[in-house]
């Protein structure tokens, strides 16, 4: 994101923060609650400068943050210290990693104050490892004055007059290069490699994360960018400005619902639970929309700018079971096609 985009969210949000939590912070000898989260949730412009403060003078405990990065990253890191690290919750679990954590063992169940008020097509694992607290679409972003007749379809996005002209993700470090990925796989099957094959003459570029691609798409390097249907309301909030816009594909848009877990052995395991009961409260979710830049999993009034952030009536989704089965063929065929690996 550019750099003056950056210091105004930084700016909104360190206001958020001090208007919502006390002036005073948990002592030096309050309980302790340890947290890997991902690095959006964790930066000055993400959700954890709101809401942290916040969680700590209404319950007395006090939060380290111990490492950030991707989901994936995280996911990863645990299961390599086997719960020896001392963490005691991951933030930014999503639905495509659901498999990773279940099989890894994890997480301990856990159903937390609240969930009643989830919608229930948003509790992606019902066994309550994984507790979901946001989520979106991934969607084509477009910029109006470029673009005037926007791509409706995946099929739509072949047409050789985009020549050049999106910017995408690398599946295996973007959680929104996978989810692209997904979104093939689930819509064109076995066809997948065929249709990334006849996309890449129209791909600019394959970024290695979301911040850097979408950064190239602000900066007016290509007028297309995979994001997500949320995004265009940043651009309605804080630059008053609406040629920022998503498209709710005829097929449907696959789907992300970011979640949270307790780690099998957290520490401070009372700590633990009392955050995900927080994590499903008003106090929390309010913070969701601008910050994370994703939908609430509770019920609350929307900003106004979301009038910008269309929900898809047709959520796609794999299931847990056959990304664990076929994601690394998947991420293969991907390389095979787009890269020549």
């Amino acid at each position: 994101m550019k750099k003056s985009l950056i210091l105004v969210l930084c700016l909104i949000c360190a206001a958020s923060a001090f208007a919502g939590a006390s002036k005073e912070k948990a002592s030096p000898d309050a309980p302790v609650l340890v947290v890997y989260a991902t690095d959006s949730f964790l930066s000055e412009w993400g959700a954890a400068p709101v809401v942290f403060p916040i969680f700590e003078e209404k319950y007395g405990i006090k939060i380290e943050q111990r490492q950030g990065g991707s989901a994936g990253e995280i996911v990863n890191l645990a299961i390599m210290e086997k719960g020896k690290a001392g963490a005691d919750i991951i933030i930014g679990v999503d639905n495509n990693l659901l498999s990773t954590v279940l099989k890894n063992n994890l997480f301990i169940p856990y159903k937390p104050a609240g969930l009643e008020n989830v919608k229930e097509d948003l509790i992606f694992d019902k066994s309550y490892h994984v507790i979901p607290y946001d989520y979106s679409f991934f969607s084509l972003v477009y910029d109006s004055n470029r673009i005037k007749n926007p791509p409706k379809s995946l099929d739509d996005l072949l047409d050789p007059k985009y020549k050049k002209s999106l910017i995408v993700m690398d599946p295996r470090t973007s959680s929104p290069g996978l989810g692209f990925l997904m979104w093939t796989v689930k819509c064109k099957g076995d066809g997948y490699k065929d249709y990334w094959k006849k996309l890449m003459p129209n791909v600019l570029t394959v970024s290695e994360s979301w911040s850097s691609g979408y950064g190239l798409f602000t900066s007016g390097e290509a007028p297309m960018v995979i994001s997500y249907t949320t995004s265009p309301a940043y651009h309605v909030e804080y630059e008053m400005d609406d040629h920022i816009k998503t498209v709710v594909f005829d097929e449907g848009n696959y789907m992300q619902t970011e979640g949270i877990g307790i780690l099998k052995n957290a520490p401070h395991m009372d700590a633990a639970k009392k955050f995900m009961d927080f994590v499903l409260t008003e106090d929390f979710q309010e913070a969701l929309p601008l910050t994370n830049w994703m939908y609430p999993v509770i019920d609350i009034q929307l900003p106004a700018s979301y009038i910008s952030a269309p929900i898809s009536e047709k959520p796609l989704l794999l299931e847990a079971d056959d990304i664990d089965k076929n994601l690394d063929s998947w991420l293969s065929g991907w390389l095979e096609s787009t890269l020549g690996k």
